[in-house]
């Protein structure tokens, strides 16, 4: 894999390559074009993969927030074509790594202190490189270390990247300078989390020491004694990400057991911590011949707010999406409608909504569920059905919570790897359903009721 010597990181520098991609992409449709009236051919796959070559060629080599941009696109298959998701999908563990002389003065930088100084051996050849830093093993005292190094000037580029990137999303996903407002606010709040190790370092401390009682995983230890502030240590994890471990041919009932640990983390994060591991790719997590699961990085986590999580998930329950009035004021609480909005806009767009969310809720209604790629791919054409309607193509308002980004996301990662793993997995909904329906005074299955 080729390496990077440096890091453009002032603000002309990152825009001017930004503005480069743009001529390149440019120049590949001027081809598409010129080769459409000589050949009357109109198939769209090579202008695709040219210019998800070139997007992504210039993504990697910036680093930060434009390659974590490209990086959660390429887990929304429904948003872009294949040659993009598919290319984009390289940024989750593999984007070009620093070169070793960079590296070194990377961790020079960061520490005060060459790498030699603190650990008896290091590698400067870079183990697994995402978006915001790179993976390195170390060993002090007979023991292997994970020591992740946050890219040169990311952490100050992050608003600039975000105001490139914003007309570009505008564009893509045709939504005003209002309706992107909160929600990139959102995005940037979790970007400038995810470059503070410091706070990667407690979070991972805290979540892992709180989920180290589920069957099947296993997470790194965190060194804050070798830590720094663009500098994590941590233990060094074997295993294979997921691309690799099915490489393997495991067999159906090894991948349903990790695919039910995948799932007992996340709905005891949800509904239990209220804290959630955010950023679900399948670089994140590590696969065993034994069945179990290992998690890493917890930079990007979703503090989901009570009020938020009292409103949205009783959506998901079959006796609450049968209750108008309940549904009447769930909806508004999440801002999908507005006491302004027409009676029309108003029933078009509830219908919208919980024909998706009947959707997503079908795992929680059964005692098993099998997830399937055509289950994902109903969920994606829905979401594109759902576009179609005027009022979510062209709002006339920001609509929807800012804190369903995230948990949307990180539900469509995990549904998305269990439809990878073709997993049969134990799914019905769990005491937090009890307690939901008793927060909005639901009686019964048959009977709802709103006190």
């Amino acid at each position: 894999m080729n390496t990077q010597d440096n890091i453009t990181s002032t603000k002309f520098g990152r825009a001017a390559k930004l503005v480069g991609t743009g001529a390149k992409i440019g120049g590949n449709y001027l081809k598409y074009y010129a080769k459409k009236s000589i050949t009357g051919n109109d198939n769209k796959d090579e202008l695709h993969a040219s210019n998800a070559e070139d997007i992504y060629d210039s993504l990697s080599n910036l680093k930060g927030s434009a390659l974590k941009v490209a990086q959660m696109l390429s887990m929304d298959k429904n948003v872009l074509p294949r040659a993009y998701t598919d290319k984009f999908a390289l940024s989750q563990y593999s984007a070009p790594p620093m070169s070793a002389p960079l590296v070194i003065k990377a961790f020079k930088n960061a520490t005060g202190k060459y790498p030699e100084e603190i650990f008896d051996s290091f590698d400067a050849k870079c183990l697994a490189a995402a978006s915001i830093g790179q993976v390195h093993l170390a060993r002090k005292d007979n023991k292997t270390y994970a020591v992740k190094i946050q890219y040169p000037g990311i952490a100050d580029s992050i608003q600039s990247d975000l105001r490139l990137v914003k007309p570009v999303a505008n564009a893509m996903f045709g939504l005003s300078e209002k309706e992107m407002k909160k929600y990139f606010e959102e995005v940037e709040e979790k970007l400038i989390e995810e470059t503070n190790y410091d706070l990667e370092l407690t979070r991972g401390q805290e979540i892992t020491k709180a989920c180290a009682h589920i069957n099947g995983i296993f997470f790194p230890k965190y060194y804050s004694e070798l830590s720094y502030s663009k500098v994590l240590v941590m233990d060094y994890l074997e295993g294979l990400h997921l691309k690799e471990y099915l490489l393997t041919n495991p067999t159906q009932e090894s991948k349903n057991k990790v695919a039910q640990v995948i799932w007992d983390f996340y709905e005891f994060q949800i509904h239990t911590l209220k804290s959630i591991h955010a950023d679900p790719h399948p670089g994140n997590f590590l696969f065993t011949a034994d069945d179990r699961l290992g998690v890493i990085d917890f930079g990007c986590i979703k503090v989901v707010p009570e009020d938020f999580y009292l409103n949205y998930f009783p959506l998901l329950l079959p006796e609450v999406q049968e209750n108008k009035e309940v549904i009447d004021k769930l909806m508004r609480s999440i801002e999908i409608v507005f006491p302004a909005d027409s009676l029309e806009v108003k029933n078009e767009l509830t219908s919208a909504f919980l024909k998706m969310t009947d959707l997503l809720s079908r795992p929680f209604r059964t005692e098993y569920f099998h997830f399937t790629q055509s289950f994902l791919d109903e969920i994606y054409q829905t979401g594109e059905e759902i576009y179609r309607i005027e009022e979510v193509k062209k709002p006339t308002q920001p609509r929807g919570s800012k804190h369903a980004l995230y948990v949307n996301r990180t539900y469509f990662g995990i549904y998305s790897m269990m439809a990878d793993l073709d997993a049969t997995i134990h799914t019905e909904a769990g005491t937090w359903r009890f307690d939901l329906l008793a927060k909005h005074n639901i009686q019964s299955e048959s009977e709802t009721i709103l006190a």
